[in-house]
């Protein structure tokens, strides 16, 4: 295994992965005005296991934020897989890294991706749902739908403790005041959260859709009511 020294060394061990007409393809289809390089996926996730497994915490934040700065679309999906990390001790510095991408989340694949990363450093410190809250009065639209999206962890437990119980009622109320944002993606971020809760939390799933179901999208009330209709 070859361990990049920067994100010029790293982004060429990509370049080795290339499938011919996959950057034409991603390009047309995520629509962001960047470099694709058309590496897949699963190369991009072994790639990144190797590289977190070897190296040291500076080094990842190191490499993570130069491909993030890189602009090149596997570069920043890299950098967002390199910090998805459930445990890191001393982590302060992952999440900083982290919460400064948001801002510049501009197509859903990296924004997902990087939310995953956040979601990490979130469920690892729930005080950091303080400045999370500041995202949903961003005017910028990927950063409210990272409120939503790095948070849905907090759907997955059927006993949640205190804590996480009081966290999920706390994005709910998030999610209820996104509700007459019409935007797509806003909309597809609140179905996802109350669909994903519906599978471990019937009575508050159903209670968001009472309350709120008859103001959204067709769609998303209907992916949100997915699981409740038995």
């Amino acid at each position: 295994m070859t361990l990049p020294t920067s994100a010029e060394d790293a982004l060429e061990i990509m370049r080795a992965s290339v499938e011919p007409g996959r950057a034409e393809g991603s390009a047309a289809y995520h629509k962001a005005a960047r470099v694709y390089l058309g590496v897949p996926n699963p190369v991009l996730n072994d790639l990144t296991t190797d590289w977190r497994r070897a190296m040291e915490l500076d080094q990842r934040l190191a490499l993570a934020r130069g491909l993030w700065d890189s602009d090149v679309h596997e570069g920043r999906i890299a950098a967002a897989k390199l910090l998805t990390q459930a445990r890191i001790r001393d982590d302060a510095a992952v999440w900083a890294l982290i919460a400064s991408w948001v801002p510049q989340f501009d197509a859903w694949a990296i924004a997902d991706h990087a939310s995953k990363a956040a979601e990490k450093r979130i469920m690892a410190d729930l005080s950091r749902l303080d400045e999370v809250e500041g995202w949903t009065q961003s005017d910028h639209m990927w950063t409210r739908r990272a409120a939503l999206v790095s948070t849905l962890a907090l759907t997955k437990s059927n006993h949640p403790g205190a804590a996480e119980a009081a966290a999920r009622d706390r994005v709910l109320g998030w999610a209820a005041v996104y509700v007459p944002d019409q935007t797509w993606f806003i909309q597809k971020a609140i179905a996802w959260w109350i669909r994903d809760l519906s599978k471990h939390d019937k009575d508050r799933a159903s209670a968001f859709l009472a309350a709120h179901g008859a103001a959204m999208k067709s769609f998303a009330r209907a992916e949100a009511g997915k699981y409740l209709t038995d």
